[in-house]
């Protein structure tokens, strides 16, 4: 899989993924209304939501429209993309050191996929994260006003 970092580099820290010692949620699960727009449409079409934090936590390996399609196919055909979103969270989680709470991811996910996915919107927005411009469009920006050094590359080799 292909990730932008040279052959055998560890992955280079990038602003808002820095490893931090164990934190808190920024907000709380049932702080929805905190970012009305985001709530109207969390709850209308999930997908785009999920797609745009997918997109962000997998540094772009993903497109938010790959992740949204797939979270749709998986809502029609099961009615469980919540255990995919799930995974999600927990790999926000992991990336923050945020706590399991206020239950396990799966049972966040499982009794309020809206609010679940709203609250970990917020927690990248509120981290520096412009979720509609997607990890790419993200990079660039903080290229752009210097917050950020593109990883060197060493012989030509990318993985």
């Amino acid at each position: 899989m292909a990730t932008g970092y040279p052959a055998g580099a560890p992955p280079m820290p990038m602003p808002g993924f820095q490893p931090q010692a164990p934190a808190q949620w920024s907000t709380g699960l049932c702080g929805c209304f905190d970012d009305c727009g985001n709530c109207c449409l969390t709850f209308w079409c999930p997908c785009i939501t999920f797609g745009r934090i997918a997109e962000i936590v997998d540094r772009g390996s993903t497109s938010c429209g790959t992740s949204g399609a797939l979270y749709v196919l998986i809502a029609a055909l099961t009615g469980c993309q919540c255990l995919y979103s799930c995974a999600y969270r927990s790999k926000l989680r992991a990336l923050y050191g945020l706590p399991e709470s206020p239950c396990c991811d799966c049972l966040v996910h499982w009794c309020c996929e809206t609010c679940a996915l709203c609250q970990a919107y917020r927690e990248l927005q509120n981290r520096g994260f412009n979720m509609p411009l997607g990890w790419h469009g993200n990079m660039e920006r903080m290229q752009g006003v210097g917050m950020i050094q593109p990883p060197p590359v060493q012989g030509g080799m990318m993985r």
